[in-house]
C-alpha cells in the first residue's frame, strides 16, 4: 500500500511540475500587463509655463521664469512645436497661474495682461497648434496668491486672508476666468483655489514678508475651513457670472499626504455642500525621502476618502519635480499614478531659466532651458517625459501591472474608448540590465513599436526595432537606468 501511495504522489508531481515551471523561470523577471484590468480613466499629461513666480517689485524687474521674453520669434516657434506639434509632447492639460498683480487696490481695474504676456503667448499659440494637429487640451488656472490688500498683513504674499475681502477674491477669480474664456477664447475647465496654501510655516511669526523668505513663491495660507468655505461659495458666484461650466478644485497642497494629514480631505467630506460642489481633486505630487519638515509620501488616502462618497471623482497632480530628469523622474510619475491613484499629471514649469530663482532653484529640472543670451537647450527631461506623454494619451485607462522585482516598474495604459493604442512604459532603476518576461493580457496588438531613453544620454527617445510577442509574452532586456515605451501598432 505504501508503495502505491509513493507511486501516486510521484505521478502527480509529474503532472503538476510542468504547470508550475511555466511561471517559475528564474532566468527572467516575471512581469505582467493586464490591459483587461483597468483601474481608472486617464486624462493625460500636461505642461506649465510660469511667468511671474517670486519677484516682489515687478516694475523694477520682471522675472519671466519661463524665459520666452529672452527668445526671438524663431526660437519661440521651435519650442512651441517641440511641446505642441505633431512630433512633440502634445500635452492634454495646461496649467496657468493667476498671480497677485492683476489688481492693485480694492475696487480697482483689472490688468490681466500686465504679468501674463508670455504665458498667454505660449498657451494661445499652443492651442492653435494643437487644433491644427488634431487634439485638444484642458486648462486649469491656479491662484498663486491674491493682491496685498486682501491679506491681513496688507503686503504682497501676506500669510493670512482678510475675510472682509471674500467677495473681492471671488471676483478676482471670476474676472480672470471671464478674460480667458470670453476674450482669449481659451478652454478653461477648472479653477484651483491655492498653490501650496497648506504650508503655514513659510512665513515669519507675524505672517509678513521679510527678505529672509524671498526664496518662496507667491502663496497665502489656506486653512481647511477656508477651502471648504470657498468650495461652497465660488461655484455659486461662477454661476451668477454665466461661467458655471468651470469647476472648482480644493487647491494644491504640497503633496498628497498633506492633503489628508493636514486636514483638507477630512474637512471636505464632513461638509456635504463642499463635497458636492467640488469638481476635481488637485494636489502637488512632490516626493522627498527620509524624515523631516519636507518629507512626503505618495498616498491615495485623501482621494480614497472622497471617492468613498463620490466614486466618480477624478484627481490631478498639478505640479511635481522633474528631479534629475531621468529614470527616477519617471519612477515618481509611476508612484503618483499607482500609489496616489491619479487621473492626470502636470509637472512643475517645463520651460525655465532656473538661475532666476531667488536663493537657488530647488526644482531646476525641466524640458527646455532658456539662457540669458537668447538661446535655449532641449534637456534630457524632455525626452524622458515624452516616454510617458506618448503612452498615456487622453481617454485611455490606467491598467494593472505586476513586476516581481523592486527595481522594475511598469506604467500601462489600455486603449479603452480612445483612438490611441495599448501602451506600456518599462522603468529599470537598477545599475545593471534586467531580463524581463512580460506577459501581455487583454490586448489585440501583435506588434509593439518601442522607444527608449537612458540616464547616460546615449539614447534619448531612441527608436528601437519592433517587438512581436509570442504566445502573449514579450521578452525584453532592459538596459540599466532606462525607460522604454512600447505602443501597439
Amino acid at each position: 500500500m505504501k508503495s502505491q501511495i509513493v507511486f501516486f504522489l510521484f505521478a502527480l508531481s509529474l503532472l503538476i511540475k510542468p504547470a508550475l515551471g511555466q511561471t517559475d523561470n528564474f532566468t527572467t523577471i516575471r512581469c505582467e500587463v493586464h490591459f483587461d484590468r483597468t483601474l481608472r480613466p486617464w486624462e493625460g499629461f500636461g505642461f506649465n509655463y510660469v511667468e511671474e513666480a517670486q519677484y516682489r517689485d515687478i516694475d523694477a524687474q520682471r522675472q519671466d521664469y519661463g524665459g520666452f521674453s529672452y527668445l526671438n520669434e524663431k526660437s519661440r516657434q521651435e519650442i512651441l512645436q517641440l511641446i505642441f506639434g505633431e512630433d512633440g509632447l502634445q500635452p492634454a492639460l495646461i496649467k496657468m497661474f493667476l498671480d497677485p498683480f492683476h489688481q492693485e487696490e480694492e475696487g480697482g481695474n483689472y490688468h490681466h495682461l500686465r504679468t501674463t504676456e508670455n504665458m498667454l503667448y505660449f498657451v494661445k499659440n499652443g492651442f492653435q497648434i494643437s487644433q491644427s494637429v488634431g487634439y485638444d487640451f484642458q486648462i486649469i488656472t491656479t491662484l498663486y496668491g491674491p493682491p496685498a490688500y486682501m491679506t491681513n498683513q496688507k503686503v504682497l504674499r501676506g500669510r493670512d486672508f482678510d475675510p472682509r475681502h471674500k467677495e473681492d477674491l471671488a471676483n478676482y477669480f471670476i474676472d480672470w476666468a471671464d478674460f480667458l474664456v470670453n476674450e482669449q477664447q481659451l478652454p478653461l475647465k477648472y479653477i484651483s483655489l491655492h498653490n501650496e496654501g497648506d504650508d503655514w510655516q513659510r512665513w515669519p511669526d507675524d505672517g509678513g514678508d521679510s527678505k529672509d523668505h524671498y526664496n518662496h513663491d507667491y502663496n497665502m495660507y489656506w486653512p481647511p475651513e477656508m477651502v471648504v468655505d470657498f468650495l461652497k461659495y465660488l461655484p455659486k458666484k461662477l454661476e451668477e457670472a454665466e461661467l458655471g461650466h468651470i469647476g472648482v478644485t480644493p487647491g494644491e497642497c504640497y503633496s498628497w499626504d498633506r492633503f489628508i494629514d493636514y486636514g483638507y480631505a477630512p474637512a471636505i467630506v464632513q461638509d456635504f455642500n463642499a463635497l458636492q460642489n467640488m469638481s476635481l481633486v488637485t494636489s502637488h505630487g512632490f516626493m522627498n525621502w527620509g524624515w523631516g519638515r519636507w518629507n512626503t509620501r505618495h498616498t491615495s488616502r485623501g482621494i480614497d476618502m472622497i471617492r468613498d462618497l463620490r466614486p466618480e471623482m477624478k484627481s490631478w497632480v498639478t505640479s511635481t519635480s522633474w528631479g534629475g530628469m531621468d529614470t527616477e523622474f519617471i519612477r515618481q510619475i509611476y508612484s503618483n499614478i499607482y500609489n496616489s491613484k491619479i487621473n492626470a499629471l502636470i509637472p512643475w514649469a517645463g520651460i525655465q531659466r532656473p538661475e532666476l530663482w531667488v536663493g537657488g532653484d530647488p526644482n531646476a529640472g525641466s524640458a527646455i532651458h532658456v539662457f540669458d543670451d537668447g538661446t535655449y537647450k532641449v534637456r534630457k527631461g524632455y525626452h524622458f517625459y515624452k516616454q510617458v506623454t506618448m503612452a498615456g494619451r487622453p481617454e485611455t485607462a490606467v491598467c494593472e501591472t505586476i513586476t516581481m522585482d523592486a527595481e522594475i516598474s511598469i506604467i500601462a495604459f489600455a486603449k479603452n474608448k480612445s483612438t490611441h493604442p495599448d501602451a506600456f512604459v518599462v522603468i529599470n532603476m537598477a545599475d545593471k540590465p534586467k531580463n524581463l518576461n512580460i506577459g501581455l493580457h487583454g490586448t489585440t496588438y501583435k506588434t509593439f513599436g518601442a522607444v527608449r531613453s537612458k540616464d547616460d544620454e546615449t539614447e534619448l527617445y531612441q527608436g528601437l526595432d519592433d517587438y512581436h510577442p509570442k504566445q502573449g509574452k514579450l521578452i525584453y532586456l532592459a538596459p540599466p537606468k532606462s525607460v522604454t515605451t512600447f505602443r501597439g501598432m
